[in-house]
This record gives C-alpha cells, structure tokens and sequence, in this order.
C-alpha cells in the first residue's frame, strides 16, 4: 500500500504553509531543538484544551490507523514534534571528528538491493545524475572494511519509491560495503527539497500549527560493522531554502555538505551513467565511533547532565 490511492501528482506538492516568521538555529544540540519546537508550537492560534482530549485521542487512533508495511505515519508524528531528532540527539553523543548522527525517518525499508562497488541505486529516469563516494574510518584515520552501507533518497519529483502505488521493485535505495581500504562508492541521483506525505493526520496537524511540511534535500546512510556503533544519519547538499527549517529538525552544521559539478562526459560514461554529460559528485567519509567510545562519551554527557542509569542504583 503507498500514499496514492490513485494516480500520484506528477511532483510531490508542499502544504502550502509559510517559512516561520523567525530564525531556527540548526538543532546541534538536545537543547536547540527542545527550544526550535517550542517556538513553533507557540505559531498555533488554536492550542490545544482539555476539552479537546477525545479529539487528541481520535488523532492519535487515526495515526496508528494510517501506518502499513510500507508507510509509518507514528514515526513521522515524533519527528514532525521533534521528538525523534531529540531522543538521537541524547542518545548518540559523538567526539570530535567522528559523524554526527540525523533521524531515521519513516521511508526506510528492508528490502534494498545489494548493489556492487559503483553501481547505481536509482533506475535510468529517476533523476540527474550524482555520483558518491568516500571511506569509512575510524577517529584515528583507519579503514574500516567490509562496513554495511544502507543509503536511500527522493526522486526528482520529491517521492520515495514506498510512495508509489505500483511500487515492484525498490528503487533509489540500496545496500553496499566498503572495500578493503573503506572505500565506498555508487550511482545515485541528486535529492531534491520535498514534503512529508501530507493526506493523514500528521498534515492535517502541521496546518493546525501553520507550519510547512518541507524537508530539504538530502541523501539517507546507515553503516554498520562488527564492533562499531551503528550510525544513522544524512546528508544534506548545501544551499537548499530548508535547511534551516526542516520540519523534522534532521539538519546538523557537520551534516551540510557540497556538490560538485563535473562536466566531463568521458568521466560520467566511465562511472556508468548510461547518458554521460554532466553529473553531481558528492564526496564524504564517514567516520565511526567503536562501541566502547560510543559507550564512554555516553556516559560522561549523562554525568554532566545528572542522568542517573540503572547501574548507579
């Protein structure tokens, strides 16, 4: 099941709600984000009452009602509310140099292909051209091999595959590893700005607050290997009107990253892409964190906060 219950508009059509009328700094910190949601709670002109409780539970009982396999409409209410990027935010502490982690989001699946070192994870059609590529790493600058890199995006018209009604195959997601030096690299397309699904009550609760619905471009990454934590994050093109106002409050300052155009058409048809010209090149590493820094870091942020764990009982 997708969004469509019929044909889908021919590109992804935003709420129609304005750019708050203020600046959101971009939420690096557990703090910023508690404060960013805070004030645009405060934009509502009809806020929420007692009265209002069975409606509050009817709202809650749709969203649940609204979720398939394919499509998770609960997830998308906690990350509209900030809840999600809030409870990453505590939750993945990282030290200097290594990659800041950004919300899941609810477009993730686990059917992605297994695409080789190079390929593409977007069909011919799907887009203009970007090709991705960096190293995984450890802090100290190591390769880290054979990682698990699970990675997916929009299409040009601001859909996900899941999106689609005839949805058969996945399609601009895929699953990679690093080779032996960490290396990693594959086809894709460039992502562009688009609205979170916005026919269920998780829309119909953004216009009650006048806020968009608008996510700015960005490319889905999870990598995982033995002894490491899992990291989950995105990133995000540079220069998108969003960026600092993404609805579900997923941007980090670390996480904005640049494009860059290469116009050699021997090159594009050398990496693959079938038309050649012109295409995007994006690259990045992706630096880990092991279990047991991921582990101690934790620990040292809920002492300075005074969180008190089960182990202290």
């Amino acid at each position: 099941m997708s969004d469509f219950e019929s044909a889908p508009p021919a590109k992804a059509v935003p709420n129609g709600m304005p750019f708050p009328s203020f600046d959101l700094p971009l939420p690096d910190k557990p703090e910023i984000i508690t404060a960013n949601i805070q004030k645009l709670v405060e934009l509502t002109s009809n806020p929420l009452s007692t009265d209002e409780w069975m409606a509050a539970i009817d709202f809650l009982t749709r969203t649940g009602q609204k979720c398939t396999p394919l499509r998770q409409e609960t997830i998308l209410l906690s990350d509209v509310l900030g809840v999600s990027a809030l409870v990453d935010a505590i939750n993945n502490p990282v030290i200097e140099g290594a990659t800041e982690s950004s919300v899941l989001g609810p477009f993730f699946t686990e059917d992605s292909a297994d695409v080789d070192f190079g390929e593409s994870i977007a069909s011919e059609g799907k887009g203009d051209y970007m090709y991705v590529e960096g190293r995984i790493l450890t802090t100290d600058g190591e390769p880290v091999p054979n990682a698990v890199i699970e990675t997916w995006e929009t299409d040009a018209d601001g859909f996900y595959d899941t999106q689609y009604a005839d949805r058969s195959h996945p399609d601009c997601r895929g699953r990679l590893r690093s080779d032996d030096d960490g290396r990693f690299g594959y086809r894709a397309v460039v992502p562009v700005a688009y609205p979170v699904p916005g026919d269920g009550p998780v829309g119909e609760l953004l216009l009650l607050l006048g806020r968009h619905n608008m996510r700015p471009n960005h490319l889905h990454i999870t990598v995982e290997a033995p002894g490491f934590h899992k990291l989950v994050t995105a990133l995000y093109p540079e220069g998108c009107d969003y960026i600092v106002s993404d609805c579900v409050f997923g941007v980090k300052k670390s996480l904005v990253v640049s494009l860059k155009d290469v116009t050699d058409d021997e090159e594009a048809r050398k990496l693959g892409f079938p038309r050649g010209g012109s295409f995007k090149l994006l690259q990045h590493n992706i630096v880990l964190l092991t279990e047991e820094q991921s582990a101690a870091i934790r620990a040292r942020v809920d002492e300075e906060r005074g969180v008190i764990t089960a182990d202290k009982y």
